[in-house]
């Protein structure tokens, strides 16, 4: 598993390069990649998604300083910026894996393991899609599917400012309350040490080793 830890990035500069990447894994030139990332302020809209969850007009949020797009990634609607980890698993879903629900249920189990390790009971939701807590949801996952490799991801609330969520029915869940690491934690919490957690946690659930690497390497 190659991991490409990008720092912060706008979100169109990373989408468009999961999809030179994904392109790259289909045609089986680079491992399975995992490319995590904190995004500039973003709302995204997923294919299946309703644009009445998106509480106020773009010109609004662009005026409030967020970008917005729609996007090819299952779900509904969701906000990214700093102080969330962002993931892109681009991964061969077929090897290993036996499909679409299984790799999904395998980024819940990963992101559970992670947070669990800073003392934060998470756990699924049957029906639901993302990582839950007492407090709320903490994960949310939406990915797209081509020619049976997988982009798009996870984003585990971090230090994430909780009010974005306040523009948005985050995931079109009416009375989904948003929570964070250090929300429920009552700290701010250093992102390298989540970021390198999470890695660790996906080698193993993926039962994958780890190359840390760079986007020349790749591209």
């Amino acid at each position: 598993m190659q991991v490409l830890n990008l720092g912060r990035r706008d979100y169109k500069e990373v989408w468009d390069l999961q999809k030179s990447i994904h392109h790259e894994r289909v045609d089986n030139r680079i491992p399975n990649t995992l490319i995590l990332v904190e995004h500039d302020p973003v709302i995204t809209l997923g294919k299946s998604g309703r644009q009445d969850n998106v509480l106020f007009p773009v010109v609004s949020l662009e005026s409030r300083g967020l970008k917005y797009y729609k996007i090819e990634r299952g779900g509904d609607v969701t906000f990214h910026g700093p102080g969330q980890l962002v993931g892109y698993p681009i991964f061969n879903v077929k090897e290993g894996l036996t499909g679409i629900k299984p790799f999904i249920e395998r980024i819940e189990d990963a992101i559970i393991e992670t947070v669990s390790d800073f003392g934060i009971n998470a756990y699924k939701r049957e029906k639901f899609i993302g990582v839950w807590t007492e407090k709320g949801k903490i994960c949310s996952i939406g990915i797209a599917v081509k020619r049976w490799v997988s982009f798009h991801g996870f984003a585990l609330n971090v230090n994430t400012d909780l009010k974005y969520f306040d523009l948005i029915v985050p995931c079109g869940l009416k009375n989904v309350e948003m929570t964070s690491m250090q929300q429920i934690l009552g700290k701010q919490l250093s992102m390298d040490k989540v970021l390198e957690t999470t890695i660790e946690r996906f080698s193993s659930i993926f039962h994958e080793g780890i190359q840390e690497t760079c986007l020349e390497e790749i591209i």
